[in-house]
């Protein structure tokens, strides 16, 4: 294989035991193959995929650093090492897209402040998929990462979140622990109003995938039991 450009490249991975060829183009692999520094999220996870990709990657004579929220951040210049001296490097998260609601960000806005090339690869990001199935408006969208665990804060937030649903047409995603999911449905049935709508997304692009729209009341009539599974919950009046 011919060396590839120099550059941070963004690896998606997949977000669940979905196939590689469902979700990432063959062009990953090619970039993947041409690259020995890696910084990830968990070095397991990071090793098992490169497997998935090609079995025959030699895993032992890549190179790997930890980057997640125990990271001190005055850790991650020398991260990049290998870049600076003209190495192409990886990025590689759990699930998804690397720096979407992810700790790759802190390395990528380094690499940015160093005016080093940042290259992102094609694959998949559940808010973006959740939002093209919800029936939502996609035009003007605002991703809120997790809630606040305190009932007040949460309902206070959840009520906010609502209000710009209505006043700014603007769709609202948040995610929860799994652990959490059936208490987080429970909170927003009893907060929010009769006819917002909400759409419930988990395990997308898996076998079992699951991305239905109703509004609160009609939810209310039906409550499921939401496994222990990741979930992408959407608000919008």
């Amino acid at each position: 294989m011919e060396q590839i450009e120099p550059a941070l490249y963004l690896i998606p991975v997949t977000l669940g035991e979905t196939p590689l060829q469902q979700v990432l183009p063959e062009y990953n692999s090619e970039i993947i193959h041409g690259i020995h520094h890696f910084i990830v999220e968990e070095i397991r996870t990071a090793r098992r995929f490169l497997k998935q990709v090609d079995r025959n990657i030699d895993i032992d004579s890549l190179h790997f650093n930890i980057l997640n929220e125990h990271t001190d951040v005055k850790e991650i210049g020398a991260y990049l090492e290998p870049l600076l001296r003209g190495e192409p490097m990886g990025v590689i998260s759990e699930a998804g897209c690397p720096a979407i609601a992810d700790p790759g960000a802190d390395v990528v806005a380094m690499a940015q402040r160093h005016n080093l090339k940042v290259i992102p690869l094609v694959g998949p990001s559940s808010i973006l998929l959740s939002l093209m199935a919800s029936g939502f408006n996609g035009q003007s969208f605002a991703f809120n990462g997790y809630l606040p665990i305190d009932d007040a804060k949460r309902t206070a937030r959840l009520k906010e979140l609502e209000q710009r649903a209505y006043t700014e047409n603007q769709t609202q995603i948040f995610i929860e622990a799994p652990y959490r999911n059936n208490n987080l449905l429970s909170f927003m049935l009893k907060t929010l109003k009769a006819g917002t709508r909400i759409c419930i997304a988990r395990n997308i692009t898996c076998s079992d995938a699951s991305i239905i729209t109703h509004t609160v009341n009609e939810w209310r009539n039906c409550v499921p039991e939401l496994p222990k599974e990741p979930a992408i919950f959407l608000i919008y009046k």
